[in-house]
């Protein structure tokens, strides 16, 4: 409603009709904006709270807004019941009557004790506070109305912003403990506490944050409000959930750590076996390799035989360890340390396969020159050559090197490649080159 200068005209009689029915209007939806107020849940949640911080600064100027927001709607239903009084006189107002109820409607009739809203510890309308020295308070009703509204807007918006803050949080935060206690509990019975193990101290951590957390939130709970920017509507914003977020995800992780635990208890003991059967398996294979290497010692001359190391002796320290892990319930240790040795006993297998394979070298180099020997000789069967001089001279003397021992495994190449030769003359191709192709067939020549 836009002020009128009390020293204009008198309002005739359907101007002051007019103005009384919007006055009405207006106290009426003062009047029930208030009694929500008052019956707020935020409101008599702040009343009996012990509030610190920045709620308790806030609710002290609101909590004097409200009071005075009273004081102000009394002093306004005080004049509007005045006014209707005058307008009920006669149904035709005289002159008097109509300049009385103009200077009760345009001027300024309401007047509040500057002590009401210095005991009240209330703003004035321009910053501030009013202080002892004001004896009193004029207002317009337009005027007026104007200033409830905007400590009306001011009060609910501090009521609103703790009432989201009180209705989203606690809850969450209680739902999140409980599942922290959940957790904790099933993380004792895994071995997984604090000290022993990084996610029994977050835990640890996380209880913590969270007892101080609601602690904050339930004694100063618009020090977790954000406003919306830009919006002036009273409860623009929403709850601050930084800390809340973060501890939540430092609990899903510390639960998908302990799920890997329960894993490994679940399947510990096939997994032992397992690798119990590797490491046996590198220790026959490791085994089957010193022995191979005597034989080849004994059978091959003038050749280098690697040496074959001992069992995996560290590695099954580990796995005794490892078995003590699980008979103690030690999961939190008993995961990692099996992960290591699965991938060290496969690499341990591997390491000796590879012992016996280089070890037993020279004996499949002789067995393939054995093997080139008897196939060249039945090609000269096949061809009629068998009781050439010269090659029985050469198969023999190749033979006896491939079946003696120690065998010289250098020499023994050397004669069987004279005796290769020596067909490939003999059949008319050219002399062949040792070790390639699968067998003599490959090098027939024209006259084969």
């Amino acid at each position: 409603m836009a002020d009128t200068d009390p020293a204009g005209p008198v309002m005739d009689r359907d101007e002051v009709d007019r103005a009384l029915a919007r006055l009405g209007a207006e106290h009426e939806a003062i009047e029930t904006s208030l009694l929500a107020l008052q019956d707020h849940a935020g409101r008599r949640l702040l009343e009996g709270a012990g509030l610190t911080g920045v709620t308790a600064e806030r609710w002290t100027f609101t909590e004097a807004a409200i009071t005075l927001l009273w004081t102000y709607f009394d002093a306004y239903t005080d004049v509007l019941r005045t006014a209707r009084e005058i307008r009920a006189r006669r149904r035709w107002s005289s002159r008097e009557d109509l300049a009385e109820l103009t200077e009760l409607l345009r001027g300024e009739p309401v007047t509040v004790a500057g002590s009401a809203a210095a005991t009240a510890n209330a703003p004035t309308p321009h910053g501030g506070q009013a202080g002892p020295g004001v004896l009193s308070e004029r207002w317009s009703l337009s005027a007026l109305v104007d200033r409830m509204n905007e400590l009306y807007a001011s009060s609910l918006d501090m009521v609103v912003a703790a009432d989201a803050v009180w209705s989203a949080l606690p809850a969450r935060i209680d739902l999140l403990s409980a599942e922290l206690r959940r957790t904790s509990r099933l993380a004792h019975s895994v071995g997984v506490r604090p000290g022993e193990h990084p996610a029994g101290d977050d835990l640890e951590r996380i209880t913590r944050t969270l007892k101080k957390l609601r602690e904050q939130v339930v004694s100063d709970p618009l020090a977790f409000w954000r406003p919306a920017e830009g919006s002036s509507a009273p409860g623009g914003g929403k709850p601050d959930t930084t800390v809340y977020d973060r501890e939540a995800r430092a609990l899903e992780d510390v639960r998908r750590e302990i799920d890997a635990v329960l894993a490994v208890r679940q399947d510990a003991e096939k997994r032992i076996v397992r690798l119990r059967d590797v490491l046996s398996r590198a220790d026959r294979t490791l085994a089957e390799a010193r022995t191979a290497r005597g034989e080849v010692l004994a059978k091959i001359a003038a050749t280098e035989v690697p040496v074959v190391s001992g069992p995996p002796t560290a590695l099954q320290e580990q796995l005794s360890t490892a078995a003590e892990y699980r008979r103690h319930a030690q999961w939190h240790r008993l995961s990692p340390l099996l992960e290591s040795l699965e991938q060290k006993a496969e690499d341990e297998l591997l390491r000796a396969r590879e012992s016996l394979t280089a070890v037993t070298a020279p004996l499949a180099v002789r067995a393939e020159l054995r093997g080139r020997l008897d196939a060249y000789r039945a090609k000269v069967t096949r061809h009629g050559l068998a009781e050439d001089p010269l090659l029985v001279e050469r198969y023999e003397k190749a033979r006896r090197m491939l079946w003696s021992a120690p065998c010289d495994l250098r020499a023994a190449e050397q004669a069987v490649l004279r005796y290769q030769q020596a067909v490939a003359e003999l059949l008319g191709a050219a002399p062949g080159v040792p070790g390639q192709g699968t067998g003599p067939d490959e090098r027939r020549g024209p006259g084969a």
